[in-house]
């Protein structure tokens, strides 16, 4: 029988990165349409994730982003949970200029959802130099 796997199992040792090519920051944004995870139910949840990355020395190496997101098909973590440890992780690893991340999950009894999360939030410790997340409007 598999031993159960919760959100702290989530390793972040999978994500590489590659020297950014450029020395100067610029926005790569990354979508995948298949993140997988275990709901606090044990049931298999589904969504979206959008990331915007501002890179500063260090870019995402693309494949070991999947390879990091599939082990998430065995980890049991909550929506919210699920951002904010993606987020830590990002942010470790490649020490972006800005990181804003946002998933929309499948409907589930009823329900979707979507968070959003932004290092360029005063409340994240962020400058809010960017703004434009204040003017954003939402798509649903």
């Amino acid at each position: 029988m598999n031993e159960k796997k919760f959100w702290k199992s989530a390793d972040k040792s999978i994500l590489k990165s590659m020297p950014n090519p450029n020395e100067s920051s610029y926005e790569n944004r990354i979508k995948s349409e298949e993140l997988t995870f275990l709901g606090v139910d044990q049931q298999p949840d589904f969504g979206k994730v959008y990331i915007d990355f501002y890179a500063d020395k260090k870019v995402i190496e693309l494949k070991s982003l999947k390879k990091y997101f599939y082990q998430y098909r065995d980890i049991i973590i909550s929506y919210e949970r699920l951002i904010n440890v993606v987020y830590d992780h990002i942010i470790e690893v490649y020490e972006p200029v800005r990181l804003r991340i946002t998933m929309e999950f499948n409907v589930r009894g009823g329900f979707s959802s979507k968070l959003t999360i932004d290092s360029d939030w005063e409340v994240r410790g962020g400058k809010e130099q960017f703004n434009d997340w204040k003017n954003q409007k939402d798509t649903w």
